[in-house]
């Protein structure tokens, strides 16, 4: 973690905008725009890329995901042009609560992790692209969202050693324990057997 060096009106600042860009909730919006219904309704009702694709549009997914991790990366570059990198790591992690625990939906967000993605990249862009470089290894060759989600985000530190980029530390390891936190039914059905892949229905 960067030394707090920002001042109190900056540190809410980055707060406020890292929740509220976090909290757009991108996924129900592009499912909407595109006349796909209600991500609510449809599979595990969550509203991130993977349950935008049990809708059938692959477009509709990638969308999700650009803007999920848009809004994660936006977040942190705001901030570290105005404030600096102290701000940038708050509101990288505040726009990760929000995506969560958006105030639009009552408090019932997605799992985070293509805001998980947009933030690292935003932070420092090698230990990102590898995070990315993970995920994808796993969801081709196994097919398991989560469990592509899960090595990710559990990875993530790792990298950061890798690359010698000890500042992105503490929020890495915040940021993973929240993802497996999310992923803890899914972990129990990778655990039985039942977790659904890619593109599968729940």
């Amino acid at each position: 973690m960067p030394e707090l060096v920002s001042s109190t009106p900056a540190v809410l600042a980055a707060i406020a905008i890292g929740y509220l860009l976090g909290s757009i909730p991108s996924g129900l919006i592009i499912a909407r725009w595109m006349n796909l219904g209600n991500l609510r309704e449809i599979g595990s009702g969550n509203i991130g890329a993977t349950n935008v694709l049990r809708t059938g549009s692959k477009l509709a997914a990638l969308l999700t995901v650009i803007f999920d991790a848009g809004k994660g990366a936006a977040a942190v570059l705001i901030a570290r042009f105005a404030w600096g990198e102290d701000a940038a790591q708050i509101a990288g992690f505040c726009a990760f609560l929000g995506h969560l625990f958006p105030i639009w939906l009552g408090f019932r967000g997605g799992k985070g992790v293509a805001t998980f993605l947009g933030i690292m990249l935003a932070l420092y862009w090698p230990v990102g692209v590898a995070c990315c470089a993970t995920w994808l290894f796993f969801a081709v060759t196994l097919r398991w969202s989560s469990l592509a989600a899960l090595a990710s985000a559990g990875g993530s530190t790792i990298w950061m050693f890798v690359f010698a980029h000890g500042e992105t530390f503490f929020i890495g390891v915040a940021l993973t324990l929240l993802i497996y936190w999310r992923h803890l039914e899914n972990i129990k059905r990778l655990e039985a057997g039942t977790e659904p892949k890619i593109g599968q229905k729940e």
